[in-house]
């Protein structure tokens, strides 16, 4: 009888941890980070390096399930919870918006799954602005429209709303980059500017409360992948992707101190 009571004892504390092991498994905050092959030269566009250390970055932070893919996931079940997706890849409005998969984009935003986007991604060709405008419009909050206009400098990167939570723990600081001109900023708010070297402001980071309850955010910068080496870069992003997933951000920002193996640039492929 005694060993019976322990048996019982046993297999009811192994049906509690399991449990508690189930419940915090769907308890977490699952993040969908979307990158491509490559398009452009060696070091810069370097999608799907980028998001993976992103993803990477994301979960240092409890409770963070990070979802890498290349291209848009194959699989239906691979969408179940997700809280916001992270695109960095060409022009996110024609990837989003003309695929296979537009009616599962529609579906997620309606329900208002977050929304990052980086650099060319924060964009829209400018042949489909007309046809593509209005909904890109109402996922992200503001454009670019490619190619209207790009210079490449250095610049200090300022902070137009300090107090926001994407630009907790980390300060201004020089930040060289492809800046893209004259965004179309309409429902969001303005949240990064840099200044050109013709002396005008540009915004190049912007943030949307979505009706839907969903929240947004685009930056255009992102260009060269030495920019993801730095900390204060990686933090302002992983910042954006905890604020569209309506995680709390830390007053010190997110955690982002990966290692250096996990910042290295893989060696460029022979052709």
């Amino acid at each position: 009888m005694h060993a019976l009571v322990i048996r019982c004892s046993a297999l009811t504390l192994a049906l509690l941890v399991s449990g508690q092991a189930l419940a915090q498994e769907k308890s977490k905050t699952r993040i969908l980070f979307l990158g491509k092959d490559p398009d452009h030269p060696y070091g810069s566009h370097m999608y799907m390096h980028a998001v993976g250390v992103l993803a990477k970055c994301a979960e240092l932070t409890p409770g963070i399930e990070a979802v890498v893919s290349n291209g848009w996931p194959k699989e239906a079940k691979t969408l179940a919870e997700i809280k916001t997706m992270l695109v960095y890849t060409s022009p996110a409005a024609e990837f989003l918006l003309e695929g296979e998969h537009r009616s599962q984009v529609d579906e997620m935003m309606k329900k208002g799954v977050g929304l990052v986007t980086i650099h060319w991604a924060s964009s829209i060709y400018q042949k489909n602005f007309d046809r593509l405008g209005s909904s890109w419009l109402s996922y992200l909050g503001g454009t670019w429209v490619s190619n209207v206009g790009l210079s490449f400098g250095k610049s200090k990167l300022k902070q137009l709303n300090p107090d926001h939570s994407i630009c907790r723990g980390w300060k201004e600081y020089e930040i060289e980059d492809e800046f893209y001109h004259d965004p179309v900023i309409k429902q969001a708010k303005p949240l990064l500017q840099v200044r050109a070297r013709n002396g005008k402001d540009i915004v190049v980071g912007w943030v949307y409360q979505r009706p839907d309850g969903g929240r947004s955010f685009g930056t255009t910068l992102g260009h060269p992948y030495k920019n993801f080496e730095i900390d204060a870069f990686r933090r302002m992003i992983v910042n954006g992707i905890l604020w569209s997933a309506h995680v709390e951000v830390p007053q010190t920002g997110a955690p982002v101190n990966v290692g250096v193996d996990v910042l290295a640039l893989p060696p460029e492929k022979k052709k």
